[in-house]
């Protein structure tokens, strides 16, 4: 399992509210590839783009685009976040 939990924040509720992206913080050598498989396979909507960054804390956060604009609310309803 590459992807260990959702990443909320202000700042990311202001990404998920302006531009529909979702953040997760994943395993440290989880490919671009391996987090967009396992996103599409668990929530069963299509990934647009995946982008990585290294966290201040040394935790990989992925930076999710979906490609249906009202999947990010959708899975965040999902999981109880929203």
């Amino acid at each position: 399992m590459k992807l260990k939990h959702p990443f909320v924040t202000e700042k990311a509720t202001m990404m998920l509210e302006g531009e529909s992206k979702l953040q997760f913080i994943v395993a440290r050598d989880a490919t671009k590839q391996e987090i967009k498989r396992e996103l599409e396979s668990a929530f069963e909507q299509e990934v647009a783009n995946v982008r990585t960054m290294m966290t201040m804390k040394g935790e990989k956060k992925a930076i999710v685009t979906f490609a249906d604009v009202k999947a990010a609310e959708e899975i965040l309803s999902r999981l109880g976040i929203m």
